[in-house]
């Protein structure tokens, strides 16, 4: 396949607001339904569509529908301007609901220009913002194919609750963090014979020209240069060299007094498992390998659009995990950016090696108040937490396991904290070097213990979303396969009035 010089971003439905009523109109309505049954607006809409929508909510529920989050019901029209009348559930009324909500709307709108929808009047900011972002990932599409490439996304979306209020702030803010999803999850698409680090390097420039951002990438010779032995490691063994990728967010009007936090990545562009190779069946969807990466670049792109009032460094570790004969070895010992050194057991183990290396240019370079680094880390993480349930959070500081759990439960890429017990150190100990790099004991775990001693005595969390980034089923706000997960979660967190609240000082 050709490598292309640029980068498609992606076309979003248009989310709009409309005070009142609209007179006319699109040939669609939607009537979004709850468990407490139809919208105030809806006795006003019925009459303007010549349909009585309580008896038609009746007949459709006595035929099986339910307002249960997502469920739908469809009732055509045979006269007057609009043909077709959707009923889409949003069961309780709770933000993550309303985003089911929002995604089978999009799904429903494939291939039409607009729909009319008519949402309970007052819904909440959090919950008319979570129908936004619940509409823009479900609209989500990745397709090379030449010959029945699928219907295009809905063009627009309106939204009335029949009130004159003006709402479109909210799904403003909505549409930016679905966006950021939508972006982490288009990277993690992308076939890796046309992303390699360079690519991501690419795609984070052009990112960053487009949303205000500062940007710095670190080729092999300049990683070689600044010792940075655990990503130039991880890609030796192929023929395209690994990146270090810097962004920087500083909002207008920073002070030494701003908040400082930095977010690292890991960007595997491919994982093979190395010299340590895995099964076929282990190999396929590896090119999803780079979603920490992914969503830190996306999650970097929306903060000066939607304000954050916090200063922000980004830092992606990118390389492709590839057998050869210049590949690093199990028994090969690496010294890290900083001097650090870590003795090789899984080629396989490759994720922790390059995070290692931007934590410690973290703590030695940029001395942040708060350091959080994100991955598809561990197949482990899937036995202790099942699937698209629970990300894995561990983390050195409580308040920040709670504000980062917090910004999961609001975006809806939950976490469940892990335990850190200083008892498995043992696990990862060796006589050859500082530490190994696997183990035979609970692995989420003591790939997070490897890890922390890179953090310093700075406040730090580590993701490891392995368990929530691949969706089996078209189902909610997902389609299948890669979810992009934890940009929408970071985005949420970092745009909170208080991202650091209670925080302790880093010693």
């Amino acid at each position: 396949m050709a490598r292309r010089s640029k980068f498609a971003f992606p076309t979003l439905p248009a989310v709009v607001w409309q005070p009142g009523l609209p007179v006319h109109g699109a040939p669609t309505w939607v009537i979004v339904v709850g468990e407490g049954g139809l919208p105030a607006a809806a006795k006003d809409a019925g009459e303007r569509l010549g349909v009585d929508l309580g008896r038609l909510l009746e007949a459709q529920q006595a035929t099986g529908f339910s307002p249960a989050a997502g469920a739908t019901a469809t009732y055509p029209l045979l006269t007057g301007e609009a043909t077709e009348i959707l009923l889409v559930g949003a069961g309780d009324g709770s933000a993550k609901d309303l985003r089911h909500a929002g995604a089978a709307i999009a799904r429903f709108g494939r291939g039409k220009d607009e729909l009319t929808t008519v949402v309970a009047d007052g819904i909440d900011d959090a919950r008319l913002q979570a129908l936004a972002e619940g509409i823009v990932l479900g609209s989500f599409t990745y397709t090379l194919k030449t010959v029945d490439p699928g219907k295009p996304v809905v063009a627009k979306v309106t939204l009335t609750d029949g009130s004159d209020d003006d709402r479109q702030v909210e799904l403003d803010r909505g549409v930016v963090i679905g966006r950021t999803g939508w972006l982490a999850r288009q990277f993690a698409t992308t076939p890796s014979n046309e992303k390699d680090p360079a690519w991501l390097a690419a795609r984070a420039t052009e990112l960053a020209a487009e949303t205000g951002l500062e940007v710095t990438v670190w080729d092999e010779k300049k990683l070689a240069a600044d010792g940075f032995g655990g990503i130039l490691a991880v890609g030796k063994g192929s023929t395209r060299p690994p990146r270090f990728i810097r962004l920087d967010y500083v909002p207008e009007g920073a002070d030494d007094d701003t908040p400082y936090v930095v977010l690292v990545g890991k960007g595997i562009t491919y994982d093979t498992g190395g010299l340590s190779l895995k099964p076929r069946e282990g190999m396929v969807s590896m090119k999803r390998d780079m979603t920490g990466g992914g969503s830190v670049i996306a999650t970097l792109s929306a903060l000066r659009e939607l304000g954050a009032q916090i200063r922000v460094t980004g830092l992606i570790c990118a390389a492709e995990n590839m057998p050869s004969g210049t590949a690093y070895r199990p028994d090969d010992v690496i010294r890290h950016y900083g001097g650090r050194t870590t003795e090789v057991k899984n080629t396989d183990a490759e994720g922790r090696l390059v995070l290692a290396d931007g934590l410690a240019y973290a703590v030695k370079e940029l001395e942040p108040d708060v350091l959080v680094d994100i991955a598809t880390l561990t197949g482990a993480i899937k036995v202790s937490l099942g699937s698209m349930l629970y990300g894995g959070l561990f983390a050195t500081d409580d308040a920040l396991a709670d504000n980062l759990a917090d910004a999961g439960r609001v975006s809806g890429e939950e976490l469940w904290r892990m335990p850190l017990s200083s008892e498995y150190q043992e696990l990862i100990a060796t006589p050859i070097a500082d530490s190994v790099n696997s183990s035979k004991g609970p692995g989420s775990i003591t790939a997070a213990l490897f890890l922390k001693a890179f953090a310093g005595n700075i406040p730090w969390a580590h993701l490891d979303l392995s368990s929530i980034a691949e969706s089996p089923a078209d189902r909610f706000e997902y389609s299948t396969g890669a979810t992009g997960a934890g940009a929408r979660l970071l985005t949420t967190w970092l745009t909170s009035r208080t991202p650091i609240a209670g925080i302790r000082a880093a010693e």
